[in-house]
């Protein structure tokens, strides 16, 4: 999807109260990212683990030469074995992991025992839990899934109290699941590449292809009667997709919705984005959803549908909270278990008030552009809020008829959600990174992408030695499209206090709809080698560039200017004690 590209997403605020007048009408359909925070492997893990494997027997090397799949050095040497096959697909293709996962187990009975290994002992998390609620309350009545694990069933048995409740069809009940379906035996879970158990696994290349037609069928006839929302899933296998793009086609599809929730801000799949693509084009409602994580993203859901049960959701939280602030390594101490992105942000404590006859935050931005006014404002309830010279808020805001002119504290309670006052905060923020730093910064959504204004300036030598190469340049399939080094800055709140989330970003100049795919691609290709250690590196050079007391937005002497504190240390966990 390209940077400026917002025409096929939809926010996740809007789409949890669109989701709330409608959530018994919606199907689910869930992928392997779904599960990734109950500690079972993501395919991207997977993957790496077959190289590794199809490396350690056939070069006949020691484990332990390779043990350690945080190294670029050691996945650049699995690569360049894998690169001499001419069977196997290059790295980042669509069918990798089935085909590496077919080259390593090449009998289905070892690929079911591997998965078996795999998600044994796992437990349900907060998304299980929440989605398991959503069954019970008939918020919810068919989810389909192409994961093995028995996650959302155990949730279920938990949140009924009986292993009973949830119907379930897997590859060896196909026609049960459309006698489920048809006589309406809510609620139900359809497995479509298998369950654990199952007789029958799909996880190869050719099995993939073959998906079993009768499932595919009612996939998509089901599809004509409920909307659907995609988590957790990549869009790889094309036997799913296939059913998906069949539906669009099809008389009344997706009734209340196609809607893809998708995991951060790079690019999804090129067929997904052309999947919504055409759906939105055959008239029908559909986007995509960034979220954080489907945990969180489950929550937000509930939180507006008043007849939920969370007490077990409450309980399981609970149990679950184990961490506190956490001092900075000190003398030999070893190092975190996890580096994180995010830094400690020191915030004003109040900003300017204004009432006046104005309307909503559109006549607000109208007014600001139309005289060209220099302050950073949101509109709240309270009034205009914001950060300027006295006499520019009054030369702006005097023709609306000003009749409160003072000051406002922000609330600790307005700043814990993606609040008007955390918009505006984050806004000034960026704006004091940005002129600090001679950078470009471009909006989006509830977060912003800057990029240095003049890459070539000897300033970005060092963010140049950690990249090791150039930071800006054309992009090879377009010769018109530029790209540079960027970050994604975001405040998010954890441990009441304010952070700055920073995510390294690739940043695209001159694309347009018609060249988002290759623009996807490209980042896609550049950051796709970044691990570990290149990560870690990213967020130190940002850290410590951002770091500094008294970052001021405008630099004003008069009025109120917005001055913030940024840490150096990023935050970071220990291992938990029990």
């Amino acid at each position: 999807m390209n940077e400026d590209d917002d025409s096929i997403e939809i926010a996740m605020d809007d789409f949890a109260r669109r989701f709330s007048m409608r959530p018994a009408k919606l199907m689910w359909l869930l992928g392997a990212g779904v599960s990734a925070s109950a500690g079972i492997l993501t395919a991207w893990d997977m993957i790496c683990r077959f190289k590794r494997e199809l490396y350690i027997t056939q070069r006949k090397v020691s484990p332990q030469s390779v043990a350690d799949l945080s190294s670029p050095a050691i996945l650049a040497t699995l690569d360049a074995f894998l690169a001499e096959s001419d069977t196997l697909p290059e790295p980042g293709a669509p069918d990798e992991y089935s085909a590496l996962f077919e080259a390593t187990y090449p009998q289905e009975q070892d690929r079911r025992t591997y998965i078996d290994h795999m998600i044994r002992g796992m437990k349900p998390t907060h998304g299980h839990l929440a989605l398991a609620a959503l069954l019970r309350a008939t918020h919810c009545n068919i989810v389909w899934t192409t994961n093995f694990d028995h996650l959302l069933a155990d949730a279920c048995a938990r949140t009924f109290d009986t292993t009973a409740a949830l119907n379930m069809a897997s590859l060896d009940g196909t026609l049960l699941a459309g006698e489920f379906i048809s006589e309406q035996q809510w609620p139900i879970e359809i497995k479509l590449h298998g369950d654990f158990r199952s007789r029958r696994l799909k996880n190869t290349s050719e099995e993939l292809r073959h998906q079993d037609a009768q499932f595919r069928r009612q996939l998509v006839d089901a599809c004509r009667r409920f909307g659907l929302i995609v988590a957790g899933y990549s869009g790889r296998d094309s036997s799913v997709m296939d059913a998906l793009e069949e539906a669009v086609g099809e008389h009344g599809a997706y009734p209340n919705g196609l809607f893809w929730m998708h995991r951060g801000e790079a690019a999804p799949f090129e067929r997904v984005t052309r999947l919504i693509a055409k759906a939105r084009a055959a008239g029908l409602e559909a986007g995509i959803v960034r979220i954080e994580n489907f945990d969180e993203a489950m929550i937000d859901l509930l939180r507006l549908l008043q007849d939920i049960d969370t007490s077990l959701l409450r309980a399981e939280g609970q149990e679950r909270r184990r961490f506190s602030v956490a001092p900075a390594p000190l003398g030999k101490k070893s190092w975190p278990v996890l580096r994180m992105n995010a830094v400690r942000v020191t915030r004003p404590v109040n900003c300017r008030k204004i009432v006046c006859e104005i309307g909503g935050g559109k006549d607000v931005r109208e007014a600001v552009e139309a005289a060209e006014g220099k302050i950073i404002v949101a509109r709240t309830r309270a009034g205009v809020l914001g950060f300027g010279s006295d006499d520019e808020f009054r030369r702006v805001f005097a023709p609306f008829g000003i009749t409160e002119f003072g000051i406002a504290t922000f609330e600790d309670r307005r700043l814990r959600y993606d609040s008007q006052e955390r918009g505006l905060l984050r806004r000034a923020l960026v704006a004091a990174i940005a002129r600090t730093h001679d950078m470009e910064a471009r909006g989006r959504g509830s977060a912003d992408i800057l990029a240095p204004r003049v890459p070539g300036d000897p300033v970005w030598q060092d963010l140049r030695d950690v990249i090791g190469g150039p930071i800006v340049g054309s992009v090879p399939r377009k010769r018109d499209i530029t790209w540079r080094e960027g970050i994604g800055l975001r405040l998010d709140w954890a441990s009441d206090q304010l952070w700055l989330l920073l995510e390294p970003r690739i940043v695209f100049d001159g694309g347009s709809e018609e060249t988002k795919a290759i623009t996807a691609d490209f980042a896609r290709e550049r950051t796709a080698r970044r691990y570990n250690q290149m990560l870690d590196k990213l967020v130190n050079y940002w850290s410590r560039r951002f770091a500094g007391q008294n970052l001021r937005a405008l630099a004003i002497g008069d009025g109120l200017d917005a001055a913030f504190d940024v840490d150096r240390q990023s935050a970071f966990s220990w291992a938990a004690k029990p």
